[in-house]
């Protein structure tokens, strides 16, 4: 058995002259990284904001004191992003394309450290070529052009992998080299769940990557080294875990606010095999065809024959698969066996090895023209992802916000009277449209309001029932009403009979997308 784990004579001459520094890969790592920023954030800006976005675009134009109130009760989990974005909004406004850009300069990053992480294993134009799939990923795409944190926790889980490699091999390196790995990689641990509270997953993930580099190190006495190595990154995992105390009792302590996901439809490994990366099925059947072709051709050829196509063992294929499936496994079973925890946004920590499993398989192909040819298909089943995440409705359920609020500050008058759908979950009330959008409801009155949510421990602002609130409509002689298509209200047109028996009449119905808004005068 010892035999079959044996590297190569090849493989064994690179590990014995490891790198103990982040050493550049050339401007191609850079140029990747440059790609990957273009890609997500070329038209970042045309799609309205929608509701996640909301929460945070929101919390960031909070004042500080409000804001530290609103996490002291719900999404502590998502305060150090709602802090940084607080400055950034400060310095560059809150328009789509600012609030976008940082998950974008973020995309940039991960794809470069995907370069600089997939060379440690695999050939460099496979790594090249796993930062540029890294980049047309759907999942990469969309959350480099959303006002969310995962883009950046996805950079510093890249990051923070190259770290651990690094460390790993670093047992020739001189004690400080070896202490300043290792305490960087417990306080980009503890930053990164600050950032995004699940980057916690790949700590499973990082155990198999230290028994695999470990094992397969060319020094002697393989099993002491495993064992120190352990201990190594056990003792700096768990400096991390302390130095992230705080946010994980937070999240503790806040936990019910995920409780949403136990009222969904429950997700099915295909469904999650799918969304969770691919975003459609023509994406996700390339996809898995050619991490299949990786496994074959690493796990089943003829030992020896990968490492001359610059294809990784056996243990560093395995370093990426258990990337790729570990966290989704974990969240799916304990969704199903403990708490609502899982959504295939959480795990877009994970593009990272995807790409690089992906790039191993075209790499394994059996000549050029099969190789251009599969990235050919590959890319035409990107593009019409690409093109409807960069649509106008190309946010999640198709929030049209921006072109609601358009018509609003097209043909409200200052004075004329306004109602939100309140029959729908928070995040889709068309009120946010209000605090996305403030210029295009400059004048109008906001009916049932009774306190803005700057001025709550909450998220959202505290309104009335439409019924409690009928005096301030008693001197409108307009009032907008705006509905979310297929709503409890919109189908039992609670709000448009409260306002009839006030003496209005619908004027005009307009629908956007996804928002109905209507006319009502007297």
């Amino acid at each position: 058995m010892t035999s079959a784990i044996a590297p190569h004579p090849l493989a064994s001459r690179a590990l014995a002259r490891p790198d103990f520094t982040l050493r550049s890969t050339g401007w191609s790592t850079f140029l990747v990284g440059l790609v990957a920023f273009v890609v997500s954030v070329a038209w970042s800006w045309q799609p309205s904001y929608w509701g996640d976005e909301a929460a945070s675009v929101m919390s960031a134009e909070r004042s500080l004191p409000s804001l530290f109130l609103m996490l002291g009760n719900i999404d502590a989990v998502h305060g150090a992003y709602y802090l940084f974005l607080h400055g950034w909004i400060d310095l560059f406004g809150a328009s789509e394309f600012s609030t976008r850009l940082p998950s974008a300069i973020a995309i940039g990053a991960a794809a470069a450290g995907t370069v600089v992480l997939a060379e440690k294993f695999i050939s460099r134009p496979a790594a090249i070529g796993a930062g540029l799939i890294f980049a047309v990923l759907p999942r990469v795409t969309y959350m480099g052009s959303e006002a969310r944190s995962t883009a950046i926790a996805t950079a510093i889980g890249v990051w923070l992998t190259v770290l651990l490699v690094l460390a790993v091999r670093s047992r020739t390196a001189s004690r400080r080299r070896q202490i300043a790995l290792w305490g960087g990689y417990s306080l980009l641990l503890a930053l990164g769940m600050y950032v995004f509270l699940y980057l916690a997953l790949l700590l499973p993930v990082h155990a198999v990557a230290v028994v695999a580099l470990a094992r397969r190190h060319p020094l002697r006495r393989p099993t002491a080294r495993l064992w120190w190595s352990l201990a190594l990154w056990l003792g700096a995992s768990l400096l991390g875990l302390l130095l992230a105390l705080p946010i994980l009792l937070a999240g503790s302590a806040q936990r019910e606010q995920i409780a949403f996901i136990g009222r969904r439809p429950r997700v099915t490994v295909s469904e999650a095999a799918v969304m969770q990366w691919f975003d459609t099925v023509p994406v996700a059947i390339m996809a898995w065809a050619l991490i299949i072709v990786a496994v074959m051709a690493v796990f089943f050829r003829l030992r020896g024959t990968h490492y001359q196509a610059g294809l990784p063992s056996r243990g560093a294929l395995s370093i990426f698969l258990a990337w790729m499936l570990l966290p989704s496994g974990i969240l799916l079973i304990g969704n199903e066996l403990v708490t609502p925890m899982y959504s295939t946004r959480y795990l877009s920590i994970c593009a990272p090895a995807v790409a690089i499993v992906i790039a191993v398989g075209l790499a394994a192909l059996a000549n050029n023209w099969l190789r251009a040819a599969s990235v050919a298909l590959l890319v035409a089943t990107i593009v019409p992802a690409y093109t409807v995440q960069r649509g106008e409705f190309g946010k999640n359920e198709g929030s049209d916000w921006r072109q609601a609020a358009a018509v609003l500050a097209a043909e409200a008058l200052p004075g004329d009277g306004v109602v939100f759908d309140q029959s729908v979950r928070p995040s889709r009330i068309p009120r946010l449209a209000m605090h996305l959008y403030p210029e295009a409801f400059a004048g109008l009155h906001d009916v049932t309001l009774t306190r803005a949510y700057s001025d709550t421990a909450w998220l959202w602002d505290e309104v009335a029932p439409l019924p409690d609130a009928l005096p301030a409509v008693a001197n409108l002689n307009t009032v907008w009403l705006l509905q979310y298509s297929g709503s409890a209200d919109w189908r039992q047109e609670t709000d448009v009979r409260t306002l009839q028996l006030q003496g209005f009449r619908v004027d005009e119905t307009t629908l956007v997308n996804r928002t109905i808004i209507i006319e009502m005068t007297r």
